[in-house]
């Protein structure tokens, strides 16, 4: 009976992050989740009270195995720079996958205080795994540093999401984030006389 919930429980969260990505919070709905998995609709409720708390569990579930395959890809690199490319990479390489897509279609919604404390959670621990490579750079305020990085990362991610291609928005936030708004010659702007 046990593993029979844990099944059902499983399916239904598959099911919510289906329609997370194909319709955004708007589509995930109990009628929905009892259509996508052939359960009767007062069955989901057994399993979720609310939909905020599939919201809640979908974090709980998914974002430490994102945040654990970003630290992955980081931790396959020596160098500094290195982490700080595959963070930026990594996290955008996941764009397409299912997870991350209900990951954002969540961070993009209304949430009760509950999700929305299990989102900021999360983001503070991916800002946290840059922190250390981003002082080895020479960052003066490396937690400062580590947050505006995750700006540029969460604003590529919106950019990929409205149609824009991969390969160049993924390009241009790693030269952003390695090099500064200036891109590789980034230098000049640092004595802040250049263009207006």
């Amino acid at each position: 009976m046990a593993e029979h919930r844990t099944m059902q429980r499983a399916a239904l969260l598959d099911a919510a992050r289906s329609l997370l990505s194909d319709g955004g919070t708007d589509a995930l709905t109990f009628p929905a989740l009892a259509e996508r998995t052939g359960l009767a609709r007062s069955s989901v409720y057994e399993y979720f009270r609310s939909r905020a708390a599939v919201v809640e569990e979908l974090c709980a579930v998914d974002f430490p195995l994102w945040a654990a395959e970003i630290e992955g890809a980081m931790a396959a690199e020596a160098s500094p720079r290195g982490k700080v490319e595959a963070y930026v990479r990594h996290q955008l390489g996941l764009v397409g996958d299912r997870r991350h897509r209900a990951v954002v279609a969540i961070s993009a919604s209304e949430l009760d205080a509950g999700a929305r404390e299990k989102i900021r959670a999360a983001h503070h621990g991916l800002v946290a795994m840059i922190v250390e490579a981003l002082a080895e750079l020479g960052a003066a305020h490396p937690r400062l540093a580590a947050m505006l990085l995750q700006g540029v990362v969460d604003a590529a991610v919106r950019r990929i999401e409205s149609g824009e291609d991969l390969d160049t928005v993924t390009d241009a936030a790693v030269a952003m984030a390695l090099h500064g708004v200036g891109g590789a010659s980034g230098s000049r702007v640092e004595g802040g006389s250049g263009d207006r």
